[in-house]
């Protein structure tokens, strides 16, 4: 359901708080609600303001990813940045209005099966809310009932991880068991599906989370692991979803991002815009200005991971190291294309390289959530669909989790990881495990993995879901939050001062020059009275230390070899991360409030994020 239709409903049922204390709902029209099924669907629309909106996009540009360079530092690793008094998102506001709500759902004069398929609705936004809540806290008060203003539980202590998780999934349960909705052709609405899929995420998330964190609570990681894997092979079986492949290898992957309505067929669910309601967001002003939005190129690195078609690694084709931005983005997983800006690419028929001498730094432009149409490039005017639920990280999620149980089947490779590599066009592995590690991916992101197989999945999940949300939480439960420290590297340059044909087309299309003198050599060598209008001219320095854009040689100390753009390598030693950054500190207003919640270990007594 689109978020904007909730505003007048989200008016009737706000309630003005703070934090826990919360006054109480009114008894006004409770009766006209709770009496009649519209009632209670249209209370049930005001569940929704949880979801992130399109205008947000926050989900979508986060800075704490490890494949992406930004425009600054996030402050939650940059040293000495963040602390308690920098944190937030102790609010419960949401919760309290579906505790109401499940309360408050007892009118026998409505059968019980329409009842509870309202409840399990319910029961999925609490679950999506603590599942929030302890992946930024840990341990956090449970509350499931509406509180009044001079209840105890307004001050009581945290739970136990063990107790909110394993409610969180008694929650999921019941709205798996009871959503009766299975078919939503708009794409916006929570139907038994998408509760299946985030029973998988959550229970994959917690499965990984207890394990690499060797957490010794009473539900091992493996109990996780098998309800993440049962409930996504639940989807599996009787949904009817399946991998988008009606627009061919080199599109249907695009498609399922700039398409206003949903592709249902894969989107489970997703936030809608509407031109004809004047609900917008800003992905392409965000993906395209050089001034807007958190600038993200993708590093080198990454672009590195993305196989070549005929499922080899691209690190193992000879001098890959130094190929050109045309060279390395041949022969590669049909993703890349589209998720960046390659060679080839058009915008209303015009060729769209990166744009060089703005928003690309490091040359790797994001591609994904960008629609070709050019018009929202400076203000606010996308209306393409914004997936939040897919099928594709169901299969991710199910592999996953039988790869960590060790009961990944040739069979589930092939109907998992191997049909997500056919749509994109690979042709090699796709219907057995892998048995070699790849030594750059684990070398560069998962040195400890020795299975090959986790390894893969890994890398699939990366590319897979690039940009919607997942990699900081992927991060986090891997425990791998030190990869956030990565220096920023782009695309390999050959020349300095000299005109690159960056597309292979014959014309210059971008000249990186360290001074005006060659930037004028450069100029002087092709004719600039020709090209000036397209070939961009970007200033770079070799000088590590400069807060302009850089380059780095490829092998020091022998300029011949070519460079590779970087980006910010001055603040490399300020980027931290410390085994207290896994969770965020409790905001210090919260235990002036109520001395009964304890900080969260390391952040305590106003300590900063010192990468201890």
């Amino acid at each position: 359901m689109k978020k904007y239709t909730f505003f007048i409903i989200a008016i009737i049922f706000s309630l003005t708080s703070c934090e826990l204390e919360e006054n109480p709902v009114t008894s006004v029209s409770k009766d006209a609600i709770f009496s009649s099924t519209d009632g209670l669907k249209t209370y049930s629309y005001s569940f929704y303001n949880i979801f992130p909106t399109g205008i947000d996009l926050h989900y979508l540009e986060s800075s704490l990813v490890d494949y992406g360079a930004t425009n600054s530092i996030s402050d939650f690793v940059y040293l000495n940045a963040y602390s308690e008094t920098s944190s937030s998102g102790w609010t419960w506001t949401g919760l309290r209005n579906i505790n109401y709500f499940i309360a408050n759902c007892t009118d026998n004069s409505i059968s019980e099966d329409v009842r509870n398929n309202y409840i399990g609705i319910a029961r999925f936004f609490r679950a999506y809310f603590y599942y929030d809540k302890v992946k930024k806290f840990g341990n956090v008060p449970w509350i499931d009932k509406p509180l009044d203003v001079n209840d105890e539980e307004l001050y009581a202590a945290s739970d136990s991880r063990e107790l909110v998780m394993e409610n969180v999934y008694k929650d999921l349960q019941f709205a798996c068991d009871n959503i009766t909705t299975t078919n939503d052709a708009t794409g916006s609405l929570v139907t038994k599906w998408v509760a299946y899929a985030l029973a998988s995420r959550v229970s994959l998330f917690e499965g990984t989370y207890r394990k690499y964190h060797n957490l010794s609570l009473t539900t091992s990681a493996d109990t996780w692991l098998k309800r993440a894997a049962e409930s996504a092979e639940y989807i599996m079986i009787n949904s009817g979803k399946s991998l988008y492949t009606a627009d061919g290898t080199k599109k249907s992957y695009r498609d399922l991002f700039i398409s206003n309505t949903p592709i249902t067929s894969e989107i489970l669910l997703a936030v809608c815009s509407s031109e004809s309601l004047g609900i917008y967001h800003d992905a392409n002003w965000k993906w395209t200005s050089a001034t807007y939005g958190s600038r993200l190129n993708f590093i080198r690195p990454f672009i590195n991971t993305y196989l070549q078609l005929d499922g080899t690694p691209y690190t193992k084709r000879s001098g890959w190291e130094k190929e050109t931005f045309y060279k390395e983005c041949q022969n590669r997983d049909y993703r890349l294309a589209q998720t960046i800006r390659t060679p080839g690419y058009t915008r209303k028929g015009i060729i769209a390289l990166p744009d060089f001498a703005g928003y690309a730094r490091l040359g790797y432009q994001p591609l994904k959530f960008c629609v070709d149409a050019t018009d929202g490039d400076t203000k606010t005017l996308n209306t393409n669909a914004l997936p939040l639920f897919r099928y594709a990280e169901v299969l991710l999620n199910y592999a996953e989790a039988k790869a960590e149980l060790g009961t990944l089947t040739d069979e589930n490779w092939a109907k998992t990881i191997g049909a997500l590599r056919k749509r994109s066009g690979i042709t090699g592995g796709i219907s057995t495990k892998p048995t070699v590690v790849d030594e750059y991916l684990q070398k560069t992101y998962f040195s400890s993995v020795l299975d090959p197989v986790i390894l893969e999945i890994r890398r699939e999940r990366s590319i897979e879901l690039a940009l919607e949300g997942f990699r900081f939480d992927d991060l986090k439960r891997w425990h791998c939050g030190d990869l956030l420290k990565m220096s920023w590297y782009g695309m390999y340059i050959p020349e300095l001062n000299t005109a690159l044909d960056m597309d292979n087309n014959g014309t210059p299309d971008v000249i990186y020059y360290t001074s005006s003198q060659g930037l004028a050599d450069a100029k002087a060598a092709i004719d600039w009275n020709t090209y000036s209008s397209t070939c961009a001219t970007v200033s770079v320095s070799t000088d590590p230390s400069s807060s302009n854009l850089q380059v780095h040689e490829v092998e020091a100390g022998t300029p011949s070899a070519g460079y590779y753009l970087t980006w910010d390598t001055k603040n490399d030693s300020k980027r931290v991360w410390g085994n207290k950054q896994y969770l965020y500190p409790i905001p210090s207003l919260v235990m002036v409030k109520n001395p009964n919640i304890i900080q969260n270990p390391g952040w305590e007594n106003g300590a900063t994020n010192d990468g201890n």
